[in-house]
């Protein structure tokens, strides 16, 4: 079932910008939301998929860690977790896939309500910063998500389909990336402050 994953550049160190930062950020500015008929694409797949989530999860992270190891590095209880079995059966990563999905979940729901879309989205990068999961692996969510419910949409699956998908992950995921990047921001200044600073 190959599936293609883009790669994202990684994030400068220590919160120095570079060139590709200021790239995805205008990259994160351009994203568009779905239009009027992918939303309603994307909520019709969703009713199908919904009855699926777990699965869905645990595919997604499983085939994660499989074409992206590096990914483990974020996860504290998979970090040296080598056998993919035993991931398909561990009530963490289950825990963990469903979070993600109520996320998506949250999302579709929103598509009508950007405000709280964006809210919601801008929340989550933020957060991110904290768990220091880098926005160079939103992407490969991305991809690993579209990978698992494409067999279980089966002849529902189509390129508008898809296409629809992967604008509401691109618009969701800028928002997460500009969530990071403020909070990095605002922990690069709590450290530069005069208070944290020793005398």
């Amino acid at each position: 079932m190959g599936c293609a994953i883009s790669g994202l550049t990684a994030k400068a160190e220590f919160g120095e910008r570079t060139t590709e930062d200021d790239d995805d950020a205008a990259a994160a500015a351009a994203a568009a939301c779905p239009s009027e008929d992918q939303i309603l694409m994307i909520k019709d797949s969703w009713k199908v998929i919904r009855d699926d989530i777990a699965k869905v999860g645990i595919i997604m992270f499983v085939r994660l860690f499989e074409t992206h190891p590096e990914c483990k590095d974020v996860f504290f209880l998979f970090r040296d977790v080598e056998d993919l079995e035993r991931l398909r059966t561990s009530r963490e990563l289950r825990a963990h896939g469903l979070r993600v999905m109520s996320f998506i979940e949250k999302s579709v729901a929103r598509l009508d309500q950007l405000e709280r879309l964006e809210a919601l989205a801008l929340e989550l990068g933020k957060s991110h910063y904290h768990y220091n999961a880098p926005p160079k692996y939103y992407s490969y969510v991305q991809a690993e998500f579209i990978c698992a419910v494409q067999p279980i949409l089966k002849e529902s699956w189509t390129s508008e389909l898809e296409e629809a998908w992967k604008t509401m992950f691109q618009f969701v995921t800028s928002l997460m990336k500009q969530g990071y990047q403020k909070e990095s921001d605002r922990q690069r200044l709590l450290a530069l402050s005069p208070k944290n600073t020793a005398l």
